[in-house]
């Protein structure tokens, strides 16, 4: 037991001082999964689960699902959410963390804290598009095809982030099968492969 609180201790140090961020006319202070309300004298007004906070701020910024999935199928607006976020102090791999779930899609994770969603990994993501979605997939070749499961893959372990085209392009296994223009003419053009990845991104979040 001893050495249990000795380590436990250790990890509070760890983390160093708490993070402090000027929000909706107040001040927070979080530290490790909690979150410390302040008032304009810097005196302690509550505390409260990181995991609550961001319910709460997701809500106020999206009432319901719907509208946060319709800016969330979007790369660019999927980017400024997470920006927003983090302007209220919510990191995405530490809320993951904060539920013992680093595999979960940020965007499940959101409606799991928001919406009482269900907690979906992105290996389950993944693994639904390619079996619900086979006549997306049917439209392109097997050697465009064969880049579309390979991003796939790479959502499912890294996630979402993977999608920048033609940055991913240029690292393994897509390197191997040649420079970007290379990859592109798969699909017929640049265009054609960024409406391709686009596409895919929707389908993922469609459901």
């Amino acid at each position: 037991p001893g050495d249990g609180v000795e380590a436990s201790q250790l990890d509070e140090e760890s983390d160093g001082p708490p993070r402090k961020f000027y929000v909706d006319g107040g001040a927070v202070e979080i530290l490790r999964h909690m979150v410390y309300e302040l008032d304009a004298d810097g005196k302690q007004l509550g505390v409260r689960q990181l995991t609550d906070y961001t319910g709460d701020k997701v809500r106020t910024l999206y009432p319901n699902a719907s509208e946060l999935r319709h800016d969330w199928l979007d790369s660019k607006r999927r980017a400024e959410i997470v920006e927003r976020l983090e302007e209220k102090g919510i990191d995405i791999d530490s809320l993951a963390e904060a539920v013992g779930k680093p595999e979960a899609d940020p965007f499940d994770l959101l409606c799991h804290l928001a919406y009482n969603g269900p907690l979906r990994t992105r290996r389950e993501r993944a693994d639904r598009l390619k079996r619900e979605e086979k006549d997306f997939f049917d439209r392109f070749s097997p050697e465009a095809q064969q880049v579309l499961d390979a991003l796939i893959e790479k959502y499912a372990e890294f996630g979402a982030a993977q999608f920048r085209v033609p940055d991913i392009l240029e690292v393994p296994p897509f390197n191997d099968w040649g420079n970007v223009i290379e990859i592109a003419s798969r699909f017929g053009g640049g265009k054609q492969l960024r409406g391709a990845v686009s596409e895919l991104q929707r389908l993922l979040y469609f459901a």
